[in-house]
Parts: C-alpha cells; sequence; structure tokens
C-alpha cells in the first residue's frame, strides 16, 4: 500500500468502476493489435493493481507508456513466445519483445502446472517489457493453494552502495502465500529505497521525496526532503539509502534478484546489456508437495491473526501485515470505485478518441 504522501488529494479524484476500468483498458490494448486473450490479461494485471490500491504500476502510470512502445514497435502484440530449455520442473523462455503483463499470467500459469506435477516449478523469462506489479503474478499460485514467488531485473536507474552512477535497478521481490479466514499475505516491493513509478506518482501530486530516497548525480545520498521537479535531477539509491542505514542490504537483494530472474535465465544484466528488455522468475510451491494444505493455511491464520491484533505502539493505529491494506482496498475501491487522478482521465479521453473507441465511463 502506498503512503498517503503519494495518493491522489480528493479534490483531483475521478470514481471510476472496476468493471469500466477493465473495459476501456482492454480494448485499449486489443486496438494495439493484441488478441482478445492477451488484451484481458493485461487488463487484468492494471485492474488488479489499481484495485489493491498500488497506483504506482497501474493504469495511472504504466498504461500510457504501454501504449507508447506498441506505437514505437518496442513491443510485439502478436501472440507467443519461445521455450529455449525445459524440465519436468523448469522453463526459460524468450519472450521476444511481448510485454511483461501479457507473459507474465502465462508464465506463471506453467510454473504452477509444473509444481502441481513434480512439487515445484520455477519459470524465468527473459528480452520482455515491462511486468508491471508482480505481487499479481505471485498471487495467481496462491489462488491454487501454492506459494508464488517472483523476482525482476529491470532497467538500470539504481546507485549501488558506495557507487557514483545508477548499475543496477529497482529489482522488486514478490511472495505471495494463501490463508483460510484471514487475508492472503502478499509482499510485493522494490529493492530500492523508493519505487521508480512512485517519482511519478510524486511529480502528480507535487509531494517531496524524503530523505535517504535518492541520491546527487555523483551518488551522494541526499538527506533531507527534496521536491521533484525532474527525474534527470537525481538518481536512486538502496532500500536503506545510505550505508549507515542498510542500503547494503538493499544492494544485495537488488543482486539477489538480478542472479534468479536474469543470470539463471542465460540473459545478461542491463548494467552489461543496454536495452536489453526486462526479466523475471516466476516460482510456484505446492503446499500438498510439503505439508497439509488445510494444516497450512490453519497456520497462516493463526499467524496472520497474531499479527493484525497485536498491541500497536503508541500513536499507531494498529499493526498489519502485508497484503491485509492492498485486500481492504480492493474491497474499499469495488464498491465505491477506482480513485484516478484527473490528469489521467483526461489521457484516458485523448486515447480512446484517438483510437476510435468508447470513452472511458466512471
Amino acid at each position: 500500500m502506498i503512503l498517503e504522501r503519494f495518493k491522489v488529494p480528493e479534490k483531483d479524484q475521478v470514481l471510476v468502476s472496476e468493471a469500466a476500468l477493465r473495459r476501456t483498458v482492454t480494448l485499449i490494448f486489443e486496438r494495439l493489435g493484441l488478441t482478445a486473450e492477451d488484451a484481458a490479461d493485461a487488463a487484468d494485471a492494471l485492474t488488479m493493481t489499481d484495485l489493491r490500491g498500488v497506483e504506482t504500476h497501474g493504469v495511472s502510470n504504466m498504461l500510457r507508456a504501454y501504449v507508447r512502445d506498441y506505437r514505437a514497435g518496442k513491443l510485439d502484440p502478436r501472440p507467443g513466445w519461445r521455450i529455449v530449455r525445459e524440465s519436468p520442473g523448469t522453463a526459460v523462455v524468450d519472450a521476444e519483445r511481448r510485454l511483461g503483463i501479457v507473459v507474465g499470467p502465462k508464465a506463471m500459469r506453467l510454473a504452477v502446472d509444473k509444481a502441481r506435477a513434480v512439487g515445484v516449478g520455477v519459470v524465468t523469462v527473459y528480452n520482455s517489457g515491462h511486468f508491471g506489479a508482480i505481487g499479481h503474478f505471485a498471487m495467481q499460485a496462491a489462488q491454487h493453494d501454492m506459494i508464488g514467488v517472483c523476482f525482476t531485473g529491470s532497467s538500470v536507474n539504481v546507485v549501488p552502495t558506495f557507487a557514483s552512477k545508477p548499475m543496477i535497478g529497482t529489482n522488486p521481490i514478490a511472495i505471495a502465500a494463501p490463508a483460510r479466514r484471514e487475508a492472503p499475505m502478499l509482499f510485493d516491493a522494490a529493492t530500492s529505497a523508493i519505487a521508480g513509478n512512485k517519482i511519478r506518482l510524486a511529480m502528480r501530486v507535487g509531494s517531496p521525496l524524503l530523505p535517504g530516497w535518492v541520491s546527487d548525480k555523483d551518488g551522494t545520498p541526499i538527506t533531507e526532503e527534496k521536491p521533484v521537479f525532474d527525474r534527470d535531477d537525481f538518481y536512486q539509491l538502496p532500500l536503506g539509502g545510505t550505508r549507515e542505514q542498510g542500503s547494503h542490504k538493499g544492494y544485495g537483494l537488488a543482486l539477489m534478484a538480478e542472479v534468479l530472474s536474469t543470470v539463471l535465465a542465460g540473459a545478461l544484466p542491463t548494467m552489461l546489456a543496454s536495452g536489453s528488455g526486462s526479466k523475471n522468475h516466476f516460482a510456484a510451491y505446492n503446499i500438498a508437495a510439503f505439508t497439509d494444505v488445510e494444516q497450512f493455511k490453519d497456520t497462516m491464520d493463526q499467524m496472520l491473526e497474531r499479527l493484525r491484533t497485536a498491541t500497536p505502539a503508541p500513536g499507531q493505529e494498529r499493526v498489519l501485515y502485508p497484503g491485509l491494506s492492498e485486500f481492504e482496498e480492493t474491497q474499499k475501491r469495488r464498491a465505491k470505485g477506482i480513485p484516478l487522478h484527473k490528469e489521467v482521465v483526461a489521457w484516458f479521453a485523448e486515447c480512446t478518441r484517438e483510437l476510435r473507441i468508447p470513452a472511458l465511463l466512471g
């Protein structure tokens, strides 16, 4: 769940229903040349991300970038991919310039099928477009009574600890696990101090960046609040911000994600091959291959409930666990609508007009 400082101010909100958003986004993808199935998968990834309140990776930030890349010929809208290596429990996929939120659902379905057969399924994908919020794919596995795990090797925009220039990506990590009565556990976070797309949100809503989130152009961490005027004014820092606050841990986690998503696929990190696209690691652990599924869910419920009902620190409302606020936000937004910034709605009006499809309706 994003911080309050990144949420759309109420005065700038336009509430849109899930059905309207899903329908319009699907039509946009179809008009760009995707099949109905691929368009539906892509729209589902974006819509579910907005429903969960993860606006950094929903339609507000990402859809216009995807439209731009399809129009520029950077992405291939045709269906397909190429499996370059496979075993009963693993596969390596060349996405051949397909968009990540189109390839991702297929890759996790393949991982789930393999896990159902042999206990664990792992699929790595390279040469892809942006994968969106990878927690969406981890949740796919959780919906099949499996634990889903995803890693991404993304484009270079983060400065390693003690370095002067960006060499690694924001390289997010996600894990999802099912429960019974409690909301599923869902952790999805960048290994940078701030996700890159949050900077776009900050620029849109006029919110400053906090100390330790970015560095100046020689790699020195900025340790005071900084208004965002231009993304070219700074570099991003690893999770932790400074060495004293643990940036070496964020740096190490980013490299871990790079190894599992990129090197394991036989691909080159972006620092070694500029413009080589995103790489991803999809893993599904079949709970039944390790323990009794019902026992697993009972234990998850006990653990998550213990966290949810823990005594909060003074001044705090309650204790959360990863996935709880996203689950609650989904229920709220399904009932009341998804709040889009009026600037985003204006972009939709322009895009649908150019593509000659029905306008987005609230």
